[in-house]
């Protein structure tokens, strides 16, 4: 855990992670994951969590923004199909909270 490591960290209490819904990541297998990559390390009994992010495009036609679902990108608006994705394909690192011997 570099992060830990840059600010002298004993151990590492939370980490939050945003996921999309585009992202093409399932948060379980996130998480089962990084409890199996965190055994033996300071970061063993760290509370892992996830926050979902919108999905939110961008319309062509009409220039408004909207959030939209999965299988259905199209603006809240007009109903137009010519969108461009501004989110929902993230994942992003959010928090990572230390604990500091001091």
């Amino acid at each position: 855990m570099t992060i830990a490591k840059t600010h002298h960290a004993e151990k590492v209490v939370r980490i939050i992670v945003r996921i999309g819904p585009l992202s093409g990541i399932e948060p379980l297998l996130l998480e089962s994951a990084f409890s199996i990559s965190c055994a033996g390390t300071i970061a063993e009994e760290a509370e892992f969590l996830t926050e979902t992010l919108p999905i939110r495009v961008l319309c062509n036609n009409c220039g408004v923004e909207s959030e939209a679902a999965i299988n259905n990108l199209l603006c809240q608006n007009c109903g137009g199909y010519n969108t461009k994705l501004l989110s929902g394909d993230e994942l992003i690192l959010a928090r990572v909270e230390l604990e500091n011997a001091d």
